[in-house]
């Protein structure tokens, strides 16, 4: 029997759990009600949509003293959510909107583990133009130069793995997530960094104070400093 798409279109289809999902985007674990208010329901209707994401599989429930904590079951069902967001925002609809109207989610947000908006793809053209990462034959793979200018920002040695011209997943890592994966931005049409690498310069951007995730939304937001610091640190020109 092939797979039903259609339980899981259906999970996804309905506009209350699709906020629901798009809020989680962003990484952290939400209660019942912080759900319910991203989705502009009861928290009693929140519940049973809760309950459905979690029955299937989509969610994962957290008890933690009083509190019930929701996030994405796993990092498959985020980039899925994410190709979703990438098709609705190329359906030529006037009743579509393209991209965040939050100006603080276009500069910047967090897109499950790694950084998107405005500032995920300089970054990503950063590294290109510097050689650093290429994208060929489909694949986006770290360059010897990169891996230098990683390992020399703190990347350990061994998630880069041996010295190569160009390489993307060592062979102690085939089987598992890849090191660097170009991602289409939903509100920028262009590709931001994902992968290991991409969740690890979000990580890093997060312990070095450079920015914090806001409270109300997915938007990362940079302290002056903190800006100027990243962009420096990755070569990203001022605009």
């Amino acid at each position: 029997m092939e797979p039903n798409i259609a339980f899981i279109a259906n999970l996804i289809g309905d506009a209350a759990r699709s906020r629901m999902l798009i809020a989680l985007m962003g990484g952290q674990a939400l209660t019942a009600t912080e759900l319910a208010l991203e989705a502009d329901i009861t928290p009693q209707t929140a519940s049973s949509h809760l309950t459905k994401l979690v029955e299937g599989e989509l969610l994962l429930v957290r008890k933690q003293g009083r509190h019930k904590y929701f996030q994405l079951q796993s990092r498959q069902v985020a980039e899925l959510l994410e190709s979703l967001l990438n098709m609705s925002a190329a359906i030529t609809n006037s009743k579509v909107i393209h991209g965040p109207a939050d100006p603080r989610l276009r500069l910047a947000r967090v897109c499950y583990d790694h950084l998107a908006g405005e500032l995920g793809v300089a970054l990503y053209d950063s590294l290109s133009r510097q050689n650093l990462i290429v994208h060929e034959g489909g694949e986006t793979k770290i360059t010897a130069a990169g891996m230098t200018f990683f390992a020399k920002r703190g990347v350990e040695h061994s998630l880069l793995g041996a010295p190569d011209d160009v390489f993307d997943v060592p062979k102690s890592r085939q089987s598992r997530r890849p090191l660097c994966k170009s991602c289409l931005d939903w509100s920028e049409r262009r590709s931001h960094l994902a992968g290991v690498l991409g969740q690890w310069v979000l990580k890093d951007i997060l312990a070095k104070g450079w920015a914090e995730k806001a409270l109300d939304t997915r938007a990362l937001q940079f302290s002056s400093r903190g800006l100027k610091s990243f962009r420096a640190d990755y070569g990203i020109a001022t605009k």
